[in-house]
């Protein structure tokens, strides 16, 4: 008998983890409630982070917008990233994680947001598809681009008169995120040659404290990452480079949100302040606050 009640004990909390679902709130139940959750990446400057124990950033500034827009309080809701994208959508929009249980229900899942900020709006991976042809991203609508993002390179101008091309760096050091496509593209374009110049840090952040520091004479991240930089630093000594990264694949890519796939209405909501704020500027002039270059995304680009 108490095999078998240890074995049933085991089976429900295996249905708990790999079946269950948290709750998850349609446009109605959030407007009713009074309040929204918006999902943001935690410790990601100039996206979403704390300043003076407060959210601050772009995605959160946006969540603000929304829940103004739609009459409800803001609420933060802190994705701490898992392995892939898919692990974050499943985590923090349609399924909830166990990690992040409480002492008063410690089988229950997280809640989820109920939009998540800065999802690629990129069709192919919308539609991506595992090995048996299933769709992996189902659960989710991938909706509402609101920027165009894209790989940004700074450099240390008392080392560096100009970066024209990506060939100074089998001679002088670069900065870039452990594990990053910036890591791996250094490492490995132009046959390898610039791999002993590449210096692996936790993040941009750090990186760019080692070029101030004379580890390294140049950093390479995503744009608004080393636009910030730049614009908290305020010094003209460490200067947005010109050069292309060939044979990168894609260098620029649009950014949305993420929504529950069976809470349409929620998305389409969210379209409508993004066209707005795009339409009347208030999109760019929030990116210029933060120092950031704004780039529309290019569902917004009108091709002569």
């Amino acid at each position: 008998m108490m095999r078998w009640s240890k074995f049933s004990a085991l089976l429900a909390l295996c249905s708990l983890v790999l079946g269950g679902q948290a709750q998850a709130r349609l446009y109605d139940d959030v407007v009713a409630s009074g309040y929204i959750r918006i999902g943001v990446y935690r410790d990601f400057p100039p996206y979403s982070y704390l300043k003076d124990d407060q959210p601050a950033g772009i995605d959160v500034d946006l969540g603000r917008a929304i829940a103004e827009d739609l009459g409800v309080e803001f609420r933060v809701h802190w994705i701490t990233p898992d392995e892939t994208l898919e692990d974050d959508l499943r985590n923090n929009v349609w399924r909830g994680s166990v990690f992040d249980k409480s002492d008063e229900n410690p089988l229950a899942l997280k809640d989820v947001a109920d939009v998540m900020m800065r999802v690629p709006y990129d069709r192919d991976y919308a539609y991506k598809r595992d090995d048996q042809g299933l769709l992996i991203n189902e659960q989710v609508v991938m909706t509402s681009p609101y920027h165009q993002e894209r790989w940004q390179l700074a450099f240390d101008s008392q080392k560096l008169e100009s970066v024209k091309t990506l060939a100074k760096f089998q001679y002088h050091p670069i900065g870039v995120e452990v594990d990053s496509l910036p890591a791996f593209y250094l490492t490995t374009a132009l046959q390898g040659r610039m791999r002993e110049n590449t210096r692996h840090f936790a993040n941009p952040r750090v990186a760019f404290d080692a070029m101030k520091s004379g580890q390294v004479s140049a950093v390479m991240a995503m744009r608004s990452e080393i636009d910030w930089l730049l614009h908290e630093d305020g010094s003209v000594r460490y200067r947005r480079a010109e050069n292309g990264f060939p044979s990168m694949g894609k260098q620029a890519w649009d950014i949305g949100i993420a929504v529950r796939e069976g809470d349409r209405d929620l998305g389409y909501a969210v379209d409508g302040v993004f066209e707005r704020m795009i339409s009347d500027g208030s999109m760019a002039g929030l990116f210029s606050k933060y120092g950031l270059t704004y780039e529309k995304p290019s569902l917004y680009v009108t091709t002569p």
